[in-house]
Order: structure tokens, then sequence, then C-alpha cells
């Protein structure tokens, strides 16, 4: 059996019926298979929106061979090596995966609650206001991605093979098949609470264990050389130690300072969610309120800040909602999230500006500076609102330094109470 790869354009309602039509029509045959290699949207002529597809098309028809895809090639042999990996998260869960495929005995340490508790609890946040410090947004199974929709994104370079295992491996467990292809693949909050169980569930048919509710307090090393882990639930030997503790983990980055963990600063961002209704962004994006077979628009923006800090928006979630992301009882941060279908009615995505800590504060600052800064920065949120209701203002407000208006529809579940963000946030 031979193969060719195509390119071709779609309607954005089309089916598998009609793209096989069409494959039928360009190379007049009838016994043939296809799988799509690529999809993404082209929406610059908004009277003509198209599907880009790039297709791979099996039959006997055809004399060329299939092209060799290689695989990433884990080497497992009993090698009786201890590892602890503390984080569930992508990087957290990915390392202990990887290397309890490899042979090694490994211990992956969450201090969160698994996703069946940590769905709980956050639904009663949401209700009742009542933060539970070890299973929230940011923390528990799965790490902050559980919920924040899952948009499957890497800025590392020449990692296609560990990209594709990856992807791989969350279809394995239950993601939809199209992330493999898609230029912008999404897996949903609510996917995503059953992909991390069976995750779980794979590593530990592996051999792996995975402790809950369990927090790092300490480790010890000689030499530079890990020999224990230190936890509220006690003491783990361990060889190797691989800490992925997330944004969030103020704490955990101020026990390696203490342990003699070289830091360093380096820019980062801050900013506020941007919200708006879907349907504005569909008509900015596409020309109409909606389109067959495409389930909302999303938008990119950059702007270099005119010799100023860089500004551009992040994490855009289509027909999303914002949820409440602190880690700490008392702080008060935001962030997006959707489900697969992105069916809300409202839009939000971040929009920040690239910060430099020393220019910022015009000194030196230590990295243990960096986290006492930034922890009461989250904190002043929660003091000016009382507690968990988010700080907003329009973006013309925002813009004039003034404010014209007190109520704004919003998908955030604990309420909102109007601020002046242009002198909560720095200048």
């Amino acid at each position: 059996m031979g193969y060719k790869t195509i390119s071709l354009k779609m309607p954005t309602g089309y089916d598998d019926g009609r793209l096989r039509k069409k494959i039928e029509h360009l190379f007049h045959i009838d016994d043939f298979n296809f799988s799509i290699v690529n999809k993404s949207l082209d929406a610059r002529n908004k009277s003509n929106i198209n599907w880009e597809l790039r297709v791979m098309v099996s039959s006997d028809a055809f004399k060329t061979e299939k092209p060799f895809v290689p695989e990433l090639q884990i080497s497992n042999k009993k090698r009786g090596k201890k590892v602890t990996v503390i984080g569930s998260g992508p990087a957290g869960f990915f390392s202990a995966f990887v290397l309890q495929k490899a042979g090694f005995n490994v211990t992956l340490i969450e201090r969160g609650t698994d996703v069946k508790k940590r769905t709980i609890d956050i639904d009663n946040f949401e209700k009742t206001g009542d933060f539970t410090s070890n299973s929230n947004y940011s923390f528990g199974e799965g790490g902050a991605g559980t919920f924040s929709d899952g948009k499957l994104t890497s800025r590392s370079k020449k990692i296609s093979l560990e990209k594709r295992f990856i992807l791989q491996s969350y279809v394995d467990a239950g993601a939809p098949e199209e992330i493999l292809y898609m230029t912008h693949p999404h897996v949903g909050s609510d996917n995503l609470k059953i992909i991390v169980r069976n995750l779980r569930r794979q590593f530990t048919d592996l051999g792996g264990t995975v402790l809950f509710e369990t927090t790092m307090t300490d480790f010890n090393s000689v030499d530079g050389n890990v020999k224990s882990v230190i936890t509220d639930k006690g003491t783990h030997d361990s060889e190797y130690l691989l800490i992925a503790p997330g944004h969030s983990s103020y704490d955990t980055y101020r026990l390696m300072m203490n342990n003699g963990v070289q830091f360093r600063n380096k820019n980062f961002a801050i900013g506020s969610r941007m919200e708006h209704y879907q349907e504005v962004i569909n008509v900015a994006q596409w020309g109409k309120k909606s389109l067959p077979g495409v389930k909302a628009a999303e938008y990119r923006l950059t702007s270099k800040g005119q010799n100023r800090e860089q500004v551009y928006s992040f994490c855009m979630c289509p027909g999303g909602i914002i949820v409440p992301a602190g880690a700490t009882p008392e702080s008060n941060i935001v962030n997006g999230m959707s489900n697969y279908q992105r069916e809300n009615e409202f839009a939000n995505a971040a929009c920040v500006a690239t910060v430099d800590i020393n220019r910022l504060l015009n000194k030196e600052v230590s990295p243990m500076e960096t986290l006492d800064w930034m922890e009461k920065l989250e904190n002043s949120f929660y003091k000016f609102s009382g507690g968990y209701k988010a700080p907003f203002c329009s973006i013309k407000d925002f813009i004039s330094g003034k404010t014209s208006s007190s109520f704004v529809d919003t998908s955030y579940p604990l309420g909102i109470i109007q601020a002046p963000l242009w002198e909560l946030l720095p200048n």
C-alpha cells in the first residue's frame, strides 16, 4: 500500500464524508484510507473562511512508501534507583511517567488532593467562598492546568518526539484525537478531570507511587547529592529529586533557596484578565456571530509598548470563564479556563506587561525579595476587596485613569468590586 500527503482547503462546516468525496475526485480512486496530519483555520479573508488541511491518503493505487515517523524511545531496564518527583502538573507528571517507564522506582508527591476531591472543593469554594489551602485552582492532581482548560502549548524547540509522546499519552488517556493535528490543540477542563485520573492509573499500573495531600518540607543532601526527601507525612529515601512546583509554590521556592539551590530573577509578566462577550470576538475575527464547525474565535495581540514594556495577550480562553486562582488563603488573583466545547457566552484573555523587577523597583532585587514583592501584590487585591471578589474596571477607565461605570456582567463566580486598577497595579 502506498501513501500520498496533500494540502486541501475545506469549508468550516465540512464532515468526513465531504472530505472523502474531495479525495475521491482528486485522485479518481474509491478504495483508500486517510488521516489528518495538520488542521488550521484560515480566517484572513472574512468572506471565505476555510480549514487548511494536510491529509495523508493511503491506497494500493499509490507506489510511494509511507514516510517514517520516529517515536520517542524509552529504554526500559531494571535500575533499582529511587526517584522522588514533587508536583503533579504536566512537567512533574511526565517526568515521573517517563522515569517509571524507564525502570526507575518513582514516587510522585503532590501537596493537593486527587482530582475528584479537588473538584468538590473548588465547587464549594465558588459557592461559599470557603478556601481550601491544598485543594484549589492552583494545587491538586494535574496542577493548575487541570482547571485552566488545557491549551497544549510549548515554547521549547527541537522537542518533536517528546511533544508527540505527550500528545499521544493524552489521547490514550481519553483526550480527543484532534489534539494530534490541530494547530492550536485544546483539551478542555471537563476532559482533563478524566484524563489526569486515567494517566495516574497508567503510572501506578507501571509500579509508580502517588502520594496526595503530602507536602515536601525539606530534603537532605550530602555533597550535592540528594539522600532523602522530608514531607509532612514522613521521610522518603531518594537518590534523585525532581521539583516541578508550578507557578504559585512560593514556599517551595523559599525552601530551595534556604537549602542553597541557586535562583536568579528573570523577566516575568503582570496584568489583568480582559473579559468580553464571545460574539464580539467572533464578529471581529470572522465578520459574523458564528461559523459552522468552529467552536469560538480566538485572538492573539501584541504591542512593543512604544519603547516601554512589551504588552501582549496571553492564555486567551474562547467561550470560557474567569476563575479565582489564588494559591494561599489571602491572595486574590484570577485565571481563565474553558471546557472543550467552549460554549460560554464570554471570552477572556490575560493582557500583560513584561516586567524587569530591577528596573521596576529601581534597585537590585534578590530572588527572595521578588517572591515577597509578588506575594504582597497578590495579597493587596484580597485586602482591597475584603475577600475573593475580583477588583475590576473597564478597559476605558483603566486607560483614562478614572471611574465612569459601576456595573458589568461577568462569568466570575465570586462577584466583582469596582477598583482603580491603574493604582493597584505597578506603574
